[in-house]
């Protein structure tokens, strides 16, 4: 019996090496360790403006995207959303990607001759951001702060609205808390006290920040976590963060300059929320596309996560215009 068994074995085995080896031997065939297939090759320049709040994370981004696509030389120009928008439709620079922190610019700003669509991909809060050094450092929080503002002595600026929506943003803030502070007249103190915009976009406060000639800022949070700042949180019903409470936010509106001289836009309160599209005339859209798509993967919303502006379920105008590769996103 036991000698059958032996015969069997041997003869499985036998067959069993018979038939790798022909597998092997057969003209055109071998076994080779399945691989990931790489990145189609991309290259070429990728201009992207976006706005001051997305420099750190879009660095970041486009850091990581070149590990994949190195040969695209990107090319990062930050600004006031208005202002990075404007450069597109007014001064005809090429472009390949717009990210803009309140998406609805895009539509405004964009629609239809420059663009026909965006996808929102983040969110963030606003704060009230100081040093160690900013007076009464010890005092402010979050039921405080406007009275603090107001004493003697006291410094604190905002970005312009007709260049960056966290300038309006402020506006807005500012409106929202003499209801729910229930202080009336409390805009018109704020704003008495701060007429003119201190800088063209929110980040350039930090400097003015640091070097102690302004003791506070209205910034969006990220900003203020990504350069290490101190910082109040604001309620949520006035911090422009929650959908919760979009409604009680839509009761403050600014007015800022449209694209044609004497008109103007009406922007309303609303969670503040970031898009991107591409200008429908960028000559290499495959490139621009590439980058999006980064942006929205995991490993993208991963680095906006760990920037302070978490990352939003996408959304979008219309999915039919957007880019096949795109529509994955969008539910």
């Amino acid at each position: 019996m036991k000698r059958i068994i032996y015969a069997v074995l041997l003869a499985v085995i036998y067959w069993y090496v018979v038939a790798s080896s022909l597998v092997f031997c057969l003209p055109g065939i071998s076994i080779e360790p399945v691989q990931k297939p790489p990145p189609a090759t991309l290259s070429g320049k990728l201009p992207i403006f976006h706005a001051g709040s997305l420099a750190i994370p879009f660095a970041q981004v486009s850091e990581e995207f070149n590990k994949l696509y190195p040969d695209v030389e990107i090319l990062l120009e930050g600004a006031g959303s208005q202002t990075t928008i404007r450069k597109v439709t007014k001064l005809g620079k090429e472009c390949g990607v717009i990210g803009s922190s309140d998406y609805t610019l895009i539509p405004q700003l964009m629609f239809p001759q420059y663009a026909d669509w965006y996808i929102t991909f983040a969110g963030n809060r606003m704060v009230i951001a100081y040093t160690d050094k900013s007076r009464f450092a010890a005092e402010i929080n979050k039921d405080n702060w406007y009275q603090i503002l107001q004493r003697e002595g006291v410094k604190y600026g905002r970005s312009d609205p007709k260049q960056d929506p966290c300038g309006y943003r402020t506006l807005m803030v500012w409106q929202l808390a003499e209801d729910f502070y229930n202080v009336p007249g409390l805009y018109a103190k704020l704003y008495g006290a701060s007429p003119e915009p201190t800088r063209p976009k929110e980040v350039e406060l930090i400097a003015l920040l640091q070097s102690g000639d302004l003791d506070y800022a209205f910034e969006y949070l990220s900003t203020a976590r990504q350069h290490r700042l101190n910082f109040i949180e604001l309620p949520p019903e006035i911090d422009l963060s929650s959908e919760q409470f979009q409604d009680y936010y839509a009761t403050a509106e600014v007015k800022v300059k449209g694209e044609k001289p004497g008109e103007f836009l009406t922007k309303k309160g609303e969670p503040i929320t970031y898009g991107v599209t591409i200008p429908k005339n960028f000559p290499r859209q495959e490139i621009a596309i590439a980058w999006i798509d980064f942006l929205l993967s995991p490993q993208g919303r991963a680095i906006m996560e760990a920037s302070g502006q978490p990352p939003i379920t996408p959304a979008t105008n219309d999915k039919n215009k957007l880019p096949d590769r795109l529509k994955r996103y969008i539910e």
